[in-house]
């Protein structure tokens, strides 16, 4: 049995994090489903950036939508939402075979609106409903201001997957302005069963500091976060405030890892996979991880409820003079622009695109 097989019988789902024209046409996207376990995707603009803006696949399309006279930005959501409606029809039957909890894809709102929250609101509705696809979520960025986005979408019944979570406190953060939101569909006789992800990332923690502690600490933060923030998950899903809502028909806004791809070549490239494979969560990789975990990956047992080492793995790298909550607000506001940046990028690689086709 392959890894990614034994991985997603232990109850977590393995989701590709990419999306291209090539690989819904070549039927690879397929191939993954069939062969190994994928049950869903997210998506994210650095991914469409280099789809558009280095091959043909989205030639023909464009040259359609020009004739329509969008923006640059409206064009590619038009691009974007054609691919993961297609994707979302392929997840479909695993949507609809576990009752819901699986088969998503994912598409992002403008991460320029990542500080607006009355703008981020319209638009996760605007795009949800525009997608017209029942397992689609809509990627809003848990900050400060995306956190009141998180609970209005939720009530308005929009599925969200919160991206750009980072520490324990961000992921709890997280999980209260959904579980507001269902609380307000409770309170207003609304069906409480809007799904969600809480999306932890993982790997750039490491990356952070990797030059910064001593090597029996390299590469072991973004695991001990990775487990703490399962703690708490698990915890808060034994918590009579989520009993209740549970008891009114709401389901598990369900724990994601993401950014699990090794990025220090001298950590082994399954690390992250292997040390968080956890039921009833969802883990997101890029597809040279996914296959190096097939290939070569080792499950040797499930995450502890209790989140195995990572107190004392915390506690050596305060004493190493790591400030763990300092360094998830830089790594926030460091994803934040970063997400920008990738987003003026794609649009500069449309606008480019479009010039050379019109």
């Amino acid at each position: 049995m392959k890894p990614t097989q034994q991985l997603h019988d232990a109850g977590q789902s393995l989701w590709i994090d990419d999306i291209t024209r090539e690989m819904l046409d070549s039927g690879r996207l397929a191939k993954m489903v069939a062969e190994l376990s994928v049950t869903g995707l997210t998506s994210n603009p650095t991914i469409f950036e280099k789809a558009v803006g280095k091959g043909s696949d989205y030639d023909e399309a464009i040259e359609k939508l020009l004739r329509k006279g969008l923006s640059d930005e409206a064009l590619f959501f038009e691009l974007a939402l054609d691919d993961l409606r297609r994707a979302a029809d392929l997840f479909l039957p695993v949507h609809k075979r576990t009752a819901g909890v699986d088969g998503f894809v994912s598409l992002e709102v403008s991460p320029l609106l990542a500080y607006d929250t009355d703008a981020t609101i319209a638009e996760a509705k605007r795009l949800y409903a525009k997608a017209g696809k029942p397992n689609l979520f809509i990627k809003i960025p848990g900050t400060k201001e995306g956190l009141p986005a998180i609970e209005a979408a939720t009530f308005a019944g929009v599925p969200v997957n919160v991206t750009l979570l980072f520490s324990t406190a961000d992921y709890l953060a997280a999980a209260e302005a959904y579980m507001r939101g269902l609380e307000k569909r409770v309170a207003a006789g609304l069906d409480p069963d809007v799904r969600s992800v809480a999306s932890v990332f993982i790997s750039r923690w490491d990356r952070a500091i990797v030059e910064d502690v001593p090597d029996e600490l390299k590469n072991r933060l973004g695991n001990a976060i990775g487990q703490h923030a399962y703690r708490t998950y698990r915890e808060l899903l034994d918590s009579d405030r989520w009993q209740r809502l549970e008891n009114a028909g709401a389901r598990p806004q369900r724990l994601l890892f993401a950014s699990t791809s090794s990025k220090d070549k001298r950590a082994h490239d399954t690390l992250y996979v292997e040390a968080l494979a956890a039921p009833n969560t969802v883990n997101t990789m890029p597809e040279e991880t996914l296959r190096a975990f097939a290939d070569h990956g080792k499950l040797a047992a499930v995450l502890s409820p209790y989140g195995g080492d990572c107190d004392s793995v915390l506690d050596a790298h305060a004493k190493a003079g790591v400030d763990v909550e300092a360094l998830a607000r830089k790594l926030q506001s460091d994803g934040a622009k970063a997400f920008v940046a990738s987003w003026q990028d794609l649009l500069k690689s449309i606008g480019a695109k479009s010039k050379a086709l019109a």
